[in-house]
């Protein structure tokens, strides 16, 4: 649920925000810093008169050569007509006028979404300056990123998901400064993520289903970003409490099956604009802080397969957007107020099987509430360490082989 949403939602914002950034580019047209806004949005191509004058053009007809070469299989023939040097005519290949030299053609965009191409990024890539957009979801790309990514001055969206990258997380994308879209789902990228990622200014962060460990960073919550989805990866720890610092921006957060222990940190709360919040197959126990009866543009709320109890409380039932609430598979004693009976709140969907709500079906045996009821919970185990582990630390969860906003139906608004 919380997956398809995050798509649908981010492609409206996004598709909204390159058309501003289009009419901001016509009357701005020195400023080359949103050279990549107008070319997302512009997606005709622009023949130049003289292909072998345009020395740009030149350049990236080598680093579009050096591709093709890097590519070992195109069993769909996609970079068939990628002969010879009039390169806005390429499948994939999408050209626009310089912002700095109107009367000049530049490539702007490559979207091999979806090709089944398989190859490897060669360093000729960073030949490509004038990129805007980088598109290569769902394909067969494997190796490691290069460092020449760094000369992508204008790159403000990069989704390199579902393909076979590997090695840490790409740190080379740190350096763009015009990022603002970073999807690299569904890749094979392993270690910590560094804490400069949360110093970006991105409107998105999709890192879902890699092999990410150590943690979430301390400074989570310094950047801007309004998606953030960490799902099926193994950090770890606990919610650090800078989370709140994402209040002015956050509206979908996603850390379904992440290995986080510890309490729901209070400053959850604190994300007035969050629509969706899936914390779920998590070690995470204690209560549900009340703070989240202030998040009034809640619309799916998911915490199920976790450890958490106490009461369900009446502010959270009652949030005024609240379409789906689960809190399935938890040991939770007791449900205040509406949350007796959910079902007299028309439209809204709810799971509270295997709990220990009495008089409710599907619950826990008493044997099993007690086991963990009669232990102590204490919830102020993380302040002062983002990865201290609670005095009540259950055994890790199995993983659920949940896919996150799978590439498929992935934001794609080219």
């Amino acid at each position: 649920m919380a997956s398809s949403m995050v798509s649908s939602s981010f492609s409206t914002r996004a598709l909204v925000l390159l058309l501003l950034h289009i009419s901001f580019s016509f009357n701005n047209l020195a400023l080359a810093a949103k050279h990549s806004s107008f070319a997302a949005a512009h997606h005709h191509r622009h023949r130049s008169h003289s292909p072998a004058s345009n020395s740009r053009l030149h350049q990236a007809y080598i680093a579009l050569q050096a591709l093709k070469c890097a590519i070992y299989s195109d069993p769909n023939n996609f970079t068939a007509n990628w002969v010879g040097p009039s390169v806005c005519s390429y499948s994939g290949v999408f050209c626009t006028k310089a912002l700095d030299e109107p009367r000049t053609s530049v490539v702007a965009g490559i979207d091999l979404n979806f090709a089944d191409i398989a190859g490897f990024l060669p360093k000729e890539i960073g030949l490509l300056t004038d990129l805007a957009l980088i598109h290569l979801n769902s394909n067969r790309f494997c190796g490691v990123i290069p460092e020449t990514l760094a000369n992508l001055s204008l790159l403000y969206e990069l989704d390199l998901s579902n393909n076979r990258f590997v090695g840490p997380f790409p740190k080379v994308v740190l350096s763009l400064p015009t990022l603002g879209y970073l999807d690299i789902r569904f890749n094979d990228f392993e270690g910590p993520l560094p804490p400069e990622l949360f110093s970006k200014k991105l409107d998105a962060i999709f890192v879902n289903n890699n092999r990410f460990t150590n943690m979430i960073p301390p400074n989570f919550g310094l950047g801007t970003a309004s998606v953030v989805v960490f799902a099926n990866n193994n950090f770890g720890g606990c919610i650090p409490p800078s989370i709140s610092n994402f209040a002015n921006t956050l509206e979908e957060l996603v850390l379904i099956n992440t290995s986080l222990t510890g309490c729901m940190p209070q400053e959850l709360g604190f994300l007035y604009k969050l629509r969706v919040l899936d914390l779920s197959t998590n070690n995470i126990v204690g209560p549900i802080p009340y703070s989240l009866a202030g998040l009034s543009h809640l619309e799916q709320l998911n915490l199920g397969h976790n450890m958490l109890s106490g009461i369900v409380s009446d502010g959270v039932c009652l949030l005024p957007s609240l379409a789906n609430f689960t809190f399935s598979f938890n040991f939770f004693c007791e449900e205040e107020g509406i949350c007796q009976n959910l079902t007299s709140r028309r439209g809204i969907k709810f799971d509270d099987r295997r709990n220990c709500l009495p008089d409710k079906p599907f619950q826990r045996s008493k044997k099993e509430c007690n086991a963990v009821l009669e232990r102590p919970v204490d919830c102020f185990c993380c302040v002062g360490g983002a990865g201290a582990r609670p005095a009540f630390a259950p055994a890790a969860m199995p993983a659920a082989a949940v896919p996150v906003s799978t590439p498929s139906i992935a934001p794609n608004y080219t």
